[in-house]
C-alpha cells in the first residue's frame, strides 16, 4: 500500500516535535524508513508547515526539531492508539503490576482530557467497541512484585548515576547487605535489578522480591560505559543470565507449523527440513527457563545441543520425578 504523503510529513513533524536536541538527515531517514534525499524533500516539507522548526547546529552536522510542540490538531491520537494503550494498562492490572497500570491510565486521562470536545465524541463510540472486544488473557505462573516505592528509590539511583544499597535474601544462601551501580530493571515472570558490583564491573540480576532495605547512598556509581540494557536482555531465553550457548532444537512435523510462528529468541534462524519438521537455531543463556518452556512443547521438541541444556532438562525431570515419589 502507498505512504501518503501527507500523513509521512505529519508524521516527520511529531518526530521533530518529540526530540528534544532535533534530527539529523539520517535520522529522519532511518526513523521515517525513506532515502536521504527524499528525507530532504520531508523536512522542507515540515519547514513549510511548521514555522516554528528550529535548525540546530551539531558539527559535524545539523539538526532540525520543533520547539513548544504540536497543537492539538497534529496529535489527537488515533482510535487503535488509545485502545493499545488501555490493552498495555490492563495487561499490567491483570500480571500483578497496578502501580505502572495506574501510570498508563493516568496518560489515557490526560490524552483524552486535551483532546477536542468533537473528537473525543467522535471516537468514543469504536473506542468503546474496541476495549470491550479485547482482552487480555490471565496466564498461569507467579505474579511479578513490583514495590512502587522500591521501583522509585531504583530509578531515582539510576538517573543519579549513585550507589544502590540494599538486603538480598535468597533460597540456601546468606542473607547479604549489598551496594551495587544499578543499570535498570527488567520486567517480565519476575522483575530484576540489573546491577553492576563495584568492583569487579560484571552485570548481576536480583529479584525485586528477594530485595529490601533500598536506598539509594552516597556516591557516584554509573554503569559500564559500554553496557546496553537491551542487549543484555536479548542475550537471554528469559531473564536469568548465564554462560551463552549456541541453541538447536528439532521440531517434529506435527510441532512445524507452530514453531515457524514462535519467537523464540531474537537470534533466531528456522530450517525446514525433508521429513517436514524444522531445525531452531539462537545463542542464548538461561539454560533453565528454556528447558522449563521446552517442557510445554511436549515430545515436539528434541534438543539436538548444547549437552548442558540437555543435562539441565534431565536434572528437572530427575527433581519433578522425586516430588511425584515423595507425593502421599
Amino acid at each position: 500500500m502507498r505512504h501518503d504523503k501527507a500523513v509521512m510529513v505529519i508524521e516527520l513533524a511529531r518526530r521533530m516535535a518529540a526530540s528534544a536536541e532535533g534530527l539529523t538527515l539520517d535520522e529522519m531517514a532511518r526513523e521515517t524508513g525513506v532515502g536521504r534525499r527524499t528525507a530532504e524533500r520531508m523536512r522542507d516539507a515540515v519547514i513549510l508547515l511548521f514555522p516554528s522548526v528550529e535548525e540546530v547546529s551539531d558539527p559535524p552536522t545539523k539538526r532540525w526539531r520543533i520547539r513548544g510542540g504540536l497543537s492539538a490538531f497534529e496529535q489527537a491520537p488515533t482510535t487503535t492508539e488509545l485502545v493499545e494503550l488501555s490493552k498495555a494498562a490492563q495487561a499490567l492490572r491483570v500480571s500483578g503490576e497496578p502501580g505502572r497500570a495506574a501510570a498508563l491510565e493516568g496518560l489515557e486521562r490526560k490524552l483524552k482530557s486535551a483532546m477536542r470536545s468533537t473528537t473525543l465524541n467522535r471516537l468514543a463510540p469504536d473506542l468503546e467497541a474496541l476495549v470491550r472486544a479485547e482482552t487480555i488473557a490471565v496466564q498461569a505462573g507467579p505474579r511479578p512484585s513490583a514495590d512502587e516505592a522500591m521501583l522509585a528509590t531504583i530509578r531515582a539511583a539510576v538517573l543519579a548515576q549513585a550507589p544502590l544499597g540494599f538486603t538480598y535474601s535468597r533460597p540456601g544462601a546468606e542473607v547479604r547487605r549489598r551496594t551495587v551501580a544499578p543499570c535498570g530493571v527488567m520486567f517480565g515472570r519476575a522483575n530484576y535489578l540489573v546491577a553492576a558490583d563495584r568492583e569487579s564491573g560484571r552485570i548481576q540480576t536480583f529479584r525485586l522480591d528477594r530485595m529490601s532495605a533500598v536506598e539509594a547512598e552516597a556516591g557516584f556509581a554509573p554503569p559500564p560505559e559500554d553496557f546496553d540494557l537491551s542487549v543484555f536482555a536479548s542475550q537471554s531465553f528469559g531473564i536469568y543470565q548465564d554462560e551463552i550457548e549456541d541453541i538447536v532444537l528439532r521440531v517434529s512435523p506435527e510441532g512445524a507449523a507452530a514453531a515457524r510462528g514462535w519467537r523464540w529468541h531474537p537470534t533466531q534462524t528456522l530450517e525446514d527440513q525433508a521429513d517436514g519438521s524444522v531445525v531452531v537455531r539462537f545463542r542464548a543463556s538461561g539454560m533453565r527457563e528454556l528447558a522449563w518452556h521446552l517442557f510445554t512443547w511436549g515430545e515436539q521438541v528434541t534438543i539436538v545441543g548444547p549437552q548442558r541444556l540437555k543435562a539441565v532438562m534431565a536434572g528437572e525431570l530427575a527433581a519433578a520425578r522425586r516430588a511425584l515419589d515423595t507425593a502421599p
